[in-house]
């Protein structure tokens, strides 16, 4: 008999403890912060993912659980360039390890160089891909290439004139190296 885990209430160690894997096909609609950030939602918008449990000997200390998280999405957002939709592709590839309480992952984290979570028996597996996916989102969307020129320019009229009527000024020098050299 197999034991069905929930990505909504998993129980970490019995999932390692038994080689456990995961994988799903959600609506990204089911992500709210992660829907939040996206343009243009529709319901065929999915996030993919799975996760693998198992129990390894790190650091000198047997029977430490890991989880192997990967998950993928493509999220629509706005290219920050040319204010074009421009879908964002995410991916998440990263493993975990687990230990006994908060506490011990505070006191551990500047000395690991893995990633720390406190132990749950009702581990939310699905925040936990939504905080990856929301740490993979770029800080600037944007296209690698836009599909339109984009063009600079002013539509405040005052700048303009502004602009025009600013000396250069670089022209004082210029002007002084012609004296100096007429002179």
């Amino acid at each position: 008999m197999t034991k069905e885990y929930s990505p909504d209430r998993l129980d970490v160690k019995a999932f390692a403890q038994a080689g456990g894997h995961l994988s799903r096909q959600d609506s990204l609609l089911k992500y709210e912060r992660l829907a939040s950030e996206a343009q243009g939602l529709h319901p065929d918008l999915l996030v993919s993912w799975e996760a693998d449990g198992d129990v390894r000997s790190t650091h000198g200390i047997e029977g430490q659980v890991w989880l192997h998280l990967k998950a993928h999405a493509t999220v629509p957002m706005t290219c920050q360039r040319c204010l074009a939709p421009v879908d964002i592709p995410l991916e998440v590839d990263r493993e975990f390890r687990f230990v006994a309480d908060e506490a011990t992952a505070e006191a551990l984290d500047d000395e690991s160089e893995e990633d720390l979570l406190a132990m749950s028996r009702e581990f939310a597996l699905r925040e936990l891909i939504e905080d990856e996916l929301l740490m993979a989102l770029p800080v600037v969307p944007r296209h690698e290439v836009c599909p339109t020129p984009v063009t600079m320019a002013s539509s405040d009229e005052d700048f303009e004139e502004a602009s025009a009527q600013k000396p250069n000024p670089f022209a004082a020098l210029a002007a002084l190296r012609n004296t100096k050299d007429g002179g």
